[in-house]
């Protein structure tokens, strides 16, 4: 293969179209490439022309939502609701909502408001629906 050939081959790999876009490179000529999202400047490029111009990033870049982040409140200690006893990780959230240390976690230690009959009766009627025969012409 002559020189020239190896030349538009090359040349047409470097143009080439990736994922149907065709590359652009950088408005700057810093030999790297640039895309429409950047205002066809490479990364290095828009960086310093937000920065002269002060030009907010992309939207790509930007967080997907609106409205401002929240931080959350600073929470304290877990504790347990019995005893206050300081519990971290290691402490048991019971089906009444509260959390409780290793002392207070089954339900009759803290005076649990949960209903653990209605929720099993609830639970039983549910996995086991009425079977009802269909009715036989009699003889």
């Amino acid at each position: 293969m002559s020189t020239a050939k190896k030349e538009e081959t090359k040349g047409d790999d470097e143009t080439g179209s990736e994922a149907g876009e065709a590359r652009n490179l950088c408005i700057n000529n810093c030999g790297f490439f640039g895309s429409v999202a950047t205002r066809n400047m490479c990364s290095k490029c828009y960086n310093e022309f937000s920065m002269n111009n002060n030009v907010l990033a992309p939207s790509v870049f930007a967080p997907s939502s609106s409205e401002p982040v929240e931080a959350k409140a600073k929470e304290g200690p877990n504790r347990c609701s019995t005893c206050k006893k300081r519990v971290g990780l290691t402490g048991f959230t019971c089906r009444c909502g509260n959390l409780f240390c290793s002392v207070h976690r089954y339900s009759d230690k803290h005076d649990c408001s949960f209903d653990y009959r209605s929720a099993a009766q609830n639970a039983i009627a549910k996995a086991n629906p009425v079977v009802k025969p269909k009715k036989l012409d009699k003889i």
